[in-house]
């Protein structure tokens, strides 16, 4: 008997231990009506979480869960309805735009960084192309030291390489010998981690780990940005099927509101 009521008394406190969790907030499922999905490029990533969490500060009934996989992922994830909404940082094709809606939300510079170590300070729209096709290959040919030139890239399907292919190779193609790295953060560590690379970021993902070049003479920053004189330069989209549902639409009203375009503006150019 003994035994046995130790057994329940165990039980017991178990039980009220289940209850207890049960009633947190954090421990409670979202409602499906009341989530936002959205999916896409990582270089948009990091800007919808802070937009994600400044909305949800606002309205605690929703909740919106923020993914990455690369702007071709957002587009078909926004096309097949499996995310809300699709994030896209480069220009769609005719056929890609067909069914979607293309909201504008933020203007971003693609950075061209290198590690601190690296003498360089200025590089041509000639020179990056020259070492991306593979035809520089060592620093000191742009006025660096002596030493091979390790460029990085994002893989096929990238919405960051897309537009760096636009803005930059001019139809010339990257060299099958410059590394591929699958997320903007994994090319940052690349970078930081070898004084001979180089690659290209969004700006909203640059920090002290890497340096930013000059290209043509020109800085990326939000007045350059603005102003047209930095070229490499591409607008953040949000893609929705046809006109968002209710939540979703309450949600991009916020990121064009001048609080959401405030939070933009603290890394990126607002197109408002």
């Amino acid at each position: 008997m003994i035994i046995a009521r130790a057994r329940c008394s165990l039980w017991g406190v178990i039980l009220i231990g289940l209850l207890i969790l049960a009633g947190l907030p954090g421990c409670s499922r979202p409602d499906p009506e009341n989530t936002i999905n959205i999916a896409g490029s990582s270089s948009v990533q990091p800007l919808s979480e802070e937009l994600a969490n400044a909305f949800m500060d606002d309205n605690p009934g929703i909740f919106i869960n923020v993914a990455g996989g690369g702007s071709s992922a957002g587009i078909k994830a926004a096309k097949d309805g499996t995310a809300d909404i699709g994030a896209s940082s480069r220009e769609l094709s005719k056929d890609e735009e067909k069914g979607l809606v293309m909201i504008p939300i933020a203007i971003d510079g693609i950075a061209i960084v290198v590690n601190p170590e690296n003498p360089v300070k200025n590089l041509t729209l000639e020179q990056i192309r020259g070492i991306y096709a593979g035809e520089i290959t060592d620093w000191k040919e742009v006025g660096g030291r002596e030493g091979d030139i390790n460029a990085f890239t994002r893989e096929e399907g990238s919405g960051t390489r897309g537009a760096f292919e636009a803005l930059v190779m001019k139809g010339s193609r990257i060299s099958s010998k410059v590394g591929v790295q699958n997320s903007t953060g994994s090319l940052r560590t690349a970078v930081a981690g070898d004084p001979q690379a180089v690659a290209y970021i969004s700006l909203g993902n640059v920090n002290d780990s890497v340096k930013v070049l000059a290209v043509e003479g020109v800085t990326p920053r939000g007045e350059t940005i603005k102003n047209g004189s930095y070229k490499l330069a591409r607008y953040f989209y949000y893609l929705t099927k046809e006109q968002p549902r209710e939540i979703a639409k309450q949600f991009i009203d916020f990121v064009l509101s001048p609080e959401g375009q405030q939070i933009v503006g603290e890394v990126f150019v607002p197109v408002k």
